[in-house]
């Protein structure tokens, strides 16, 4: 008699991690995924030419489980510059890494960005995420990365100028409050490795997980509604039975299958996109703060410049990051970030074409202290779950979480 197969809830990175772990072990597996495509969080939409990320997302090449599962050279990356180029008082001010661009760190010294006190420090917070394994920083005890920054002795200066667009543009979070884990390990896989986008956008990086997945085994457009331990409902109404089942959703929608989860909380961001004719505006493949933190810009940048395949020939991509979710309406924030833009780049943008706008509810999960700990795939009720809600906020957990769900899985099916 021919077992039946496990079927897997989403066809994010997540699930589509648990599906290839699957695959390697022999278990046969079905992904139920109500999208039209692989992603999840992490999808990029074509729109005349351009290549729009869904958010504005980058890779770090240092991840783990990113090079044990996927191939670099195939996804053809281009690179950022390391640091970033901080917008304080009418000026932009370059903040390298020393040891990366020791010329140009030289040249920083005396940048309003942080005192020399500052800059020595962040010697000793590299060398601190340096020591040891990655894994080792996520069972370190753990605060506010705001605490653990003011802790090593980082000036109220350093910390509003730099870390707060910079670290908390990545973790969507202004204020710091995320996991000290996270600012440690982040810092270290920015040190470690370089900070990417796939020549074919982000979305390159779950469409090459599922081609290494058997034709057939995901399929689209099929949406869950009720979940048990060895059985699934879909929309349609269809029941289908299963070795188990699991659910490799966003944080939200998983809870809204397992209502006995613990609810999660998860980050908002918008984004815009403008399309540019002409010449670049910054010329170096490096992203631009908000050092004074003053509304609507948190961060933007030219992805086409990091990698021309971005946008069409002639032409620029320019994407702009605003935290939260703005109360105003889109051409309310639009007016704004131009009316910005033109301050920052000295230049009248009225003719920069704005090619789509994002506001995304699920950005991130929040990881606050005493999250940042990864928990069992297996729940009380028989069902399997997985997600970098179920562990921090990053590609690399949705990764390593999705094997450790199918390796849970392999265990009882066995």
């Amino acid at each position: 008699m021919k077992l039946k197969p496990v079927l897997i809830v989403g066809a994010g990175l997540a699930g589509l991690a648990c599906a290839l772990e699957l695959h390697n072990k022999g278990i046969e597996f079905v992904i139920h995924e109500a999208s039209d495509g692989p992603g999840g969080r992490v999808r990029t939409d074509f729109v005349n030419g351009f290549q729009l990320d869904r958010g504005f997302q980058v890779y770090l090449t240092a991840y783990p489980e990113g090079r044990r599962v996927l191939n670099y050279e195939a996804l053809n990356f281009g690179r950022f510059s390391p640091g970033a180029m901080v917008r304080l008082s009418g000026r932009f001010h370059r903040v390298m890494d020393p040891w990366r661009e020791p010329f140009l760190a030289l040249s920083q010294i005396l940048n309003p960005v942080g005192s020399m006190k500052d800059k020595l420090l962040v010697a000793r917070l590299r060398a601190v995420s340096l020591a040891g394994t990655p894994d080792d920083l996520l069972q370190k005890p753990e605060t506010t990365s705001m605490k653990a920054l003011q802790g090593y002795g980082f000036s109220q200066n350093m910390i509003e100028r730099f870390f707060r667009p910079f670290f908390g543009g990545i973790m969507l979070d202004s204020q710091l409050q995320v996991s000290s884990r996270m600012l440690e390990y982040v810092f270290r896989m920015m040190a470690e490795g370089d900070t990417v986008l796939p020549a074919l956008g982000m979305g390159a990086i779950p469409l090459q997980l599922a081609s290494k997945l058997p034709e057939g085994s995901i399929r689209y457009g099929s949406r869950v509604v009720r979940v048990r331990a060895n059985q699934v409902m879909l929309a349609s109404g269809e029941e289908l039975d299963a070795a188990a089942v699991v659910v490799a959703t966003d944080g939200p929608e998983a809870v809204r299958l397992l209502p006995d989860l613990a609810p999660v909380a998860a980050r908002k961001v918008m984004t815009l996109y403008f399309s540019i004719q002409g010449p670049a505006p910054i010329l170096d493949p490096i992203i631009l703060l908000n050092g004074n933190l003053e509304w609507p810009i948190q961060n933007t940048c030219l992805p086409s410049v990091v990698c021309p395949t971005y946008a069409p020939a002639g032409k620029h991509l320019m994407s702009v990051t605003v935290l939260g979710d703005p109360p105003q309406q889109d051409h309310v924030v639009e007016t704004a970030v131009r009316g910005q833009l033109a301050r920052w780049l000295d230049r009248d943008v009225s003719g920069w074409r704005l090619l789509r706008i994002y506001r995304i509810p699920n950005a991130h999960p929040v990881s606050k202290p005493e999250t940042i700990e990864e928990k069992p795939p297996k729940l009380d009720n028989g069902v399997f779950v997985c997600g970098d809600h179920r562990f921090m906020a990053s590609i690399q957990a949705a990764l390593v979480n999705g094997r450790h769900a199918a390796e849970a899985v392999a265990a009882h099916v066995a």
